[in-house]
Parts: C-alpha cells; sequence; structure tokens
C-alpha cells in the first residue's frame, strides 16, 4: 500500500472519531448545564482542557463564555480540531483517495459536509445539530466496517479510529479526576454524581456501566470501567488490544522473537494497562498514569508515522 494511501485511512478516522467525540461532549454538556446553577463555569471551559487546546482557546476566545466554548469546539474557523474543520479535513483526505475508499464512504462524508455548509441546518436546536453530527459519524463507522475489504485499508482505517478514541477517553476522564476534582464536602454530592453520569455519557458508556456494576454510581467504578473494561469499546484497555492487534497484521513479516520499536512500545503499553487495577492505578496517582498513556500513545503515533506514512527518501 502507498505511503499516502495508508496515511489519508488513518487520518480520515482519527478526524471522524474526533468529530464524533467532541459532538458528543458539547451535547452532554449541553444537557448538563441545565442542572448547575445559572452562571457556573461548569461544564464548558474543561471541554476545552480535554481537548487540548486551552492556549488557542484564550487567545480566540479570551471571554471564555459558554457560547464561545461551544463555538470554538463545534464550528470555529480557526480552530484546526471543531468538528466541522475535522469533517472538512476527513473529506479532503477521503477526495484524495476516490479510488481507494468506497462509494458509500465518499456520499456519506461528503454529503455530511455539505449538510454542514448549509446555514439553515445552523439554525436547529444545538441538541439537535450535535445529535445529527454524531449520528453521521457513527453512521460513516457502520459504513466503513459493512463495505471496505479486510485488507490493509481497513487496518489502517481502524488504527486511527482506536488511537483517537483511547486518546479522548482518556483525556475526559483525566480532565475529571485532576482538573474537577471536588473538594471534599462536595464528594459524593449531586453535583458530583452528575459530573460522573455527565463524564459516563460523554463516552457513551452509561447504559453499559448500569448494566457492569449493579451499585450507586462512585468514582472508582466508574474509572475502572473506562480505562479497564476488557469488552466496552471505548475503554481504553479495549482499544489497547485492538490497536496491538491491528499493529500485528500491518507488520506481518516481523521476525518472531524480533520485536521492533513499535511492537515493544503497543506490547508494553497494552500490558501496564492490562495486568494492574484501578486502586492501583488511583494510588499510585491517576492523572499520572494517564499522562504517562498520553505520552505512550503520541509516541506510538509518531512511530507509526515514521514506519508508515513518511516515504523513505532516494540516497
Amino acid at each position: 500500500m502507498l505511503s499516502r494511501v495508508a496515511d489519508s485511512l488513518y487520518w480520515i478516522n482519527r478526524y471522524v472519531e474526533r468529530a464524533e467525540n467532541i459532538s458528543r461532549f458539547v451535547e452532554v454538556s449541553e444537557a448538563m448545564a441545565l442542572d448547575c446553577p445559572p452562571g457556573s463555569a461548569e461544564p464548558w471551559l474543561p471541554l476545552i482542557d480535554a481537548s487540548g487546546d486551552r492556549e488557542l482557546f484564550d487567545q480566540l476566545c479570551p471571554a471564555g463564555s459558554p457560547e464561545d466554548v461551544v463555538r470554538f469546539l463545534v464550528r470555529h474557523e480557526d480552530n484546526p480540531n471543531s468538528v466541522v474543520n475535522c469533517l472538512a479535513i476527513a473529506r479532503e483526505n477521503a477526495r484524495q483517495i476516490r479510488d481507494v475508499v468506497t462509494t458509500e464512504m465518499w456520499e456519506q462524508l461528503n454529503g455530511t459536509y455539505w449538510q454542514l455548509q448549509e446555514p439553515s441546518y445552523w439554525e436547529q436546536p444545538p441538541q439537535e445539530q450535535l445529535r445529527e453530527i454524531r449520528r453521521a459519524c457513527q453512521l460513516f463507522y457502520g459504513i466503513t466496517d459493512a463495505t471496505l475489504s479486510r485488507d490493509l485499508s481497513w487496518q489502517f482505517s481502524r488504527l486511527g479510529r482506536l488511537l483517537e478514541r483511547a486518546d479522548k477517553t482518556s483525556r475526559i476522564l483525566d480532565v475529571k479526576y485532576y482538573l474537577l476534582l471536588p473538594s471534599p464536602e462536595e464528594v459524593g454530592g449531586v453535583i458530583d454524581e452528575l459530573q460522573w453520569i455527565a463524564l459516563l455519557r460523554t463516552a457513551g458508556a452509561y447504559q453499559m456501566f448500569r448494566q457492569s456494576q449493579q451499585r450507586a454510581i462512585a468514582p472508582e467504578a466508574v474509572a475502572g470501567f473506562l480505562l479497564l473494561n476488557p469488552v466496552f469499546p471505548r475503554s481504553v484497555r479495549y482499544c489497547l488490544e485492538r490497536i496491538s492487534e491491528t499493529l500485528r497484521i500491518v507488520n506481518g513479516k516481523a521476525v518472531p522473537g524480533h520485536p521492533d520499536a513499535i511492537e515493544c512500545l503497543s506490547g508494553l503499553t497494552l500490558a501496564r494497562w492490562s495486568y494492574t487495577s484501578i486502586e492501583d492505578l488511583i494510588a499510585g496517582g491517576l492523572h499520572e498514569a494517564i499522562d504517562q498513556l498520553q505520552q505512550d500513545l503520541n509516541q506510538l503515533h509518531t512511530l507509526i508515522e515514521q514506519r508508515y506514512f513518511i516515504a523513505p527518501t532516494s540516497a
């Protein structure tokens, strides 16, 4: 497979996953804001921290109002990671490899892109705007899985989606645990419980968490589910298992017993998050553990990029 094709497939899925995650984050926060005290900063500014774009946001939107947060995340033209820009970049990548992606994949991305260019679209209630974007992204996942052959094209598509998903799940949990840690008197209070419920919904995990945990919502249980659950498709551990599996398929010519840098890093990261407990992670510092995960994911992306996406220069 050509490096540019693999690169485009990887980024198409990273950007669609990013757009879907952000739209879900904002959609849940819109609903949560109704339960927060008037004028409260909750739950808006933490979304900026979860996106990793706080410096850019402070430059573009110094007032930092809820309206600024929503516009910055959803459709700000100068934010490269806004939902609208993510889908535009994904579409452009798909346009460049039209002979590789299926017609159905292209039609879904192209149709969503043009839908967002219509002024009338943004006249709908915000919840409806975000719900349609989220469903359009989820439909793209389904179309990809239903129409793309399980060759290297699908493997690189899945790789991009999984890396982005692990990144965003860990980021939103880190924000709750580190930036939104309530004062002792607020722990277990109404606002605290609302935040944990919102966190689960932000990760699309509320119903599955309730089915797996027949007890009251507790921070340790939520963190354990999002980080270590082996069967929930948005948990960090599940994503890492599928990433390792995908890399083994992509790197099919690896010599047994002689792992390369990518295999070593993905294997060590998976082992670190497979053979631990949430109690041990919290005791050792959950923020520090997630910070190390972020570094490992970034390094893994760099190694993948160097190995598969950057064409070797001729001597």
